[in-house]
């Protein structure tokens, strides 16, 4: 390869130079390529490069996500979610454009049959892989700016009533099942703030525990006089040294897991017909609960942890029977 180089060199400045002249230039061209590595540009090379490239802002990405403090979880899901679109269209990240991200959320769409709420989803977290490259001038502008937010349609979601979480706790054959379900639907914490608390979080005489929730935020929550009752007989009835607030029945009693308490909330609400039982659906109804009663949004946003007004509405559906009283009071 070198010698080519060098014999084209010498062909080209051939009627410009002398044959002295030429002689010198092919000794210092040889002296010159003498320790340099030339290598050809294949597709297969640029191909490599590519994928260097496009890992590299990914790492990079990810890592400014996991400074700001989101949980391995979200930073899992949105490595995925940007691997797939990246393997999809098979470019640099840099020069995909919106008309290659509009055509992959169409397929995309298509092939999974997936709800408008997931490609909306996936849309954000483009959004926010893109904008970053943009902040981070990789990129002049980012190609999701021209995607407008998918409109999806907002389902009204279900609460425990009142009936079912009687059932429920009727049908909790032990004492910690019991205390788990009373702790959920009084305090409103997420099943993995409740996987994450020891015991010593647990301040009975105040009837509150402190929960870290997302971002790596502490916030206290509060329970009421019969989950306390429960938790004291649960944790009196436990002879295991785990630190963990709930652990499992059977020896050697690891804590549990979010799956595991999943798994306890699926089996009770099957054991009392309930439609849909999941431990969200706690959270949810304390909201649902504590707006209808009175509580003030802004509190409610407080005890549940929510860092937007907004995301607290969605979580508190307003009581239809309420509404047709208020409107008798106030209009007639």
């Amino acid at each position: 390869m070198k010698n080519d180089i060098i014999l084209n060199i010498t062909k080209e400045m051939e009627r410009n130079l002398t044959n002295f002249q030429l002689d010198k230039l092919k000794e210092i061209l040889i002296s010159n390529f003498k320790n340099i590595e030339i290598l050809v540009k294949t597709s297969e090379y640029e191909k490599q490069i590519e994928l260097e490239e496009n890992n590299n802002y990914l790492n990079m990405f990810i890592s400014s996500k996991e400074v700001e403090g989101c949980s391995k979880r979200t930073v899992k899901y949105y490595r995925e979610i940007v691997e797939r679109l990246i393997e999809n269209i098979n470019k640099n990240a840099k020069e995909i454009t919106t008309d290659d991200i509009r055509k992959y959320l169409t397929d995309y769409k298509i092939s999974s049959n997936c709800s408008a709420v997931t490609i909306d989803n996936i849309r954000r977290v483009f959004s926010s892989f893109f904008s970053w490259l943009e902040d981070e001038d990789y990129i002049i502008k980012s190609p999701v700016r021209r995607i407008r937010k998918i409109k999806t349609t907002k389902m009204v979601k279900e609460t425990f009533t009142d009936e079912c979480i009687e059932k429920m706790r009727d049908n909790c054959k032990d004492v910690r099942n019991l205390a788990l379900i009373e702790l959920l639907i009084s305090t409103g914490m997420r099943v993995g703030e409740l996987v994450n608390l020891k015991i010593q979080d647990i301040n009975f005489e105040e009837r509150s525990c402190v929960v870290l929730g997302k971002g790596n935020k502490e916030r206290e929550v509060y329970f009421d006089a019969r989950t306390k009752i429960h938790l004291l007989q649960y944790l009196n009835g436990r002879k295991d040294k785990n630190n963990n607030l709930f652990v499992s029945l059977k020896s050697p009693h690891q804590g549990l897991s979010i799956s595991g308490v999943e798994s306890i909330i699926r089996k009770l609400g099957l054991q009392s017909n309930i439609n849909r039982s999941y431990p969200h659906k706690f959270r949810r109804t304390l909201a649902t609960m504590a707006i209808d009663k009175g509580m003030p949004i802004e509190q409610v946003q407080k005890l549940l942890g929510h860092v937007k007004i907004e995301t607290t509405m969605h979580y508190a559906m307003v009581n239809q029977t309420n509404v047709k009283l208020s409107h008798r009071k106030y209009i007639g």
